[in-house]
């Protein structure tokens, strides 16, 4: 691997958000927005409760937690689409850039712009709503790592979709966080969900981090086998999704597709 031409596709992500405010104001800005939003329904749950529970470190805590795994998701996807808006795509692969070196600079750009989105929430939940995730002691790490390592498989997936499908299909990448919340448990155990749900659940790595959160919280202790599960799960569909980007990309290649990309591309 060069890492020359990995800085350089790095780079190029780096000279388009500085070009470019519109590019910059979406990795805090939502993010904020959700803050601010489930910061004052967690302050009203508070008051309006008896019970005396703190809705704050569970609900605010799992969607701070949930923005940073989208953020992440989102980061290597929207890299990959800047070429694809661009008509660039071809350009790139023109050039001997391998497919490990392009895909690693789409992760460490996903990490540059998580880590911003990440910082804000931090800030945020700290100083309006008085949330530290340093309460959630050192396992937060682990937290956090699960759930990145299962952001960049997403992505990673996300792009093989668009690379396979073309720029129409890239309406089905932004909804699938969303498709796939239900299953792991964001705001609510999965004891709730029905069985077959369930099932599902135990196959996406952020149900462990959700699960384990929520036992912090009511003071309990973190299955440390079931979250090194979660983490493995994570690394699998790393691999799974490396493996099916490349075979898309060749599959692109081998039928001429790659040189017919844009906007009208569907088969």
């Amino acid at each position: 691997m060069n890492l020359n031409r990995v800085t350089a596709i790095v780079l190029r992500q780096f000279y388009l958000m500085r070009e470019s405010p519109a590019r910059v104001l979406p990795l805090f800005a939502w993010v904020a927005i959700d803050v601010v939003l489930w910061g004052f329904i967690t302050r009203y749950l508070n008051t309006v409760t008896l019970s005396g529970f703190n809705f704050i470190p569970t609900l605010l805590g799992a969607v701070l937690l949930w923005d940073f795994f989208i953020r992440v998701m989102q980061g290597v996807t929207t890299a990959f689409l800047e070429d694809v808006w661009s008509r660039n795509f071809l350009n790139i692969f023109a050039t001997p850039l391998s497919i490990a070196e392009y895909v690693s600079a789409l992760v460490i750009s996903s990490i540059a712009t998580s880590c911003v989105g990440l910082i804000v929430m931090l800030v945020l939940a700290r100083t309006v709503f008085g949330l530290s995730f340093f309460s959630y002691g050192l396992i937060l790490m682990p937290f956090l790592l699960v759930l990145f390592l299962f952001g960049i498989a997403l992505g990673i997936v996300c792009s093989s979709v668009v690379l396979r499908f073309g720029p129409a299909s890239e309406w089905l990448v932004w909804p699938i966080p969303a498709l796939i919340s239900p299953f792991v448990g964001v705001f609510y155990p999965l004891s709730t969900l029905p069985q077959w749900m369930q099932y599902f659940s135990h196959l996406l790595p952020p149900s462990y981090v959700f699960e384990g959160m929520r036992a912090i919280v009511l003071g309990g202790a973190v299955s440390e086998a079931l979250l090194l599960w979660g983490a493995c799960l994570a690394v699998l569909y790393i691999l799974l999704s490396c493996w099916l980007f490349t075979s898309v990309y060749h599959h692109a290649v081998r039928t001429g597709l790659i040189a017919r990309y844009s906007a009208e591309t569907l088969s």
